[in-house]
């Protein structure tokens, strides 16, 4: 109903409504008043017709912060798989989660499962430690209070490992996570930042531990490092 709303071009009478969803004007209205209580609709008040509220404005100009990383980023994703060769992925915090927003395949014989909206433990991801280094202080106290679940024999759960691994990360500006997740696998991460210096964003090359290893390659490291600085200067990042 708040799509149908949002895609009209003028506010349109409840029976008009009713009519798009096949359903009866006092179960519309039920509707159109709960959704007008918390701002989603807004009622017109001399015609009584509807549309959509301002709410949806505030979320929509939320959410595309989120994703102008994404839309700075996109060359940038390309470049750094061509020349690493590594599957790129790249990440951003959405309701206190850690997703995926964009995953670039590699030139490998391997190819990841992972995909636009999957979902990364904090603790267990080479994202997620960038997360935990840079972001919000209270992200890392609630993460280090809650479960480490062990992925693999390599997962840090336990939580003084975790915030020692925090430290190095916010020191030397990137993170990896070699055998955390899927043995076998590493991702190299380093973080995104937007105009006010706040995290914006992660990204990373994720490669078999054969071609990324535990201790990365310097080169591995200067072209991860490289890119995010061209990507958060885009987004306004001074250092």
């Amino acid at each position: 109903m708040v799509e149908y709303l949002a895609l009209q071009s003028r506010p349109v009478p409840l029976a008009q409504i009713a009519a798009a969803f096949s359903a009866s004007k006092a179960t519309v209205y039920r509707h159109l008043v709960t959704l007008q209580r918390h701002g989603f609709v807004r009622q017109d008040p001399d015609t009584g017709r509807y549309e959509a509220g301002v709410k949806l404005m505030v979320l929509g100009e939320a959410l595309r912060a989120r994703f102008d990383v994404l839309s700075a980023a996109r060359a940038e994703l390309m470049q750094l798989r061509d020349r690493t060769g590594h599957a790129v992925t790249i990440c951003a915090l959405i309701d206190d989660e850690l997703v995926v927003l964009e995953l670039v395949q590699g030139r490998t014989l391997i190819e990841f499962a992972t995909r636009p909206g999957t979902r990364l433990d904090f603790h267990a991801s080479a994202h997620g430690k960038v997360w935990l280094a840079f972001g919000p202080a209270s992200l890392a106290e609630r993460v280090l209070a809650g479960p480490l679940k062990s992925w693999t024999p390599n997962t840090l759960s336990n939580p003084a490992s975790l915030r020692a691994e925090i430290a190095k990360v916010k020191d030397r500006g990137w993170a990896t996570a070699p055998d955390e997740v899927i043995t076998g696998v590493n991702t190299l991460a380093a973080p995104l930042f937007d105009h006010r210096g706040a995290l914006a964003g992660s990204l990373a090359i994720v490669g078999a531990t054969q071609f990324i290893p535990p201790n990365p390659e310097d080169a591995q490291v200067m072209e991860v490092t490289g890119a995010a600085g061209r990507i958060s200067r885009s987004l306004g990042w001074r250092s």
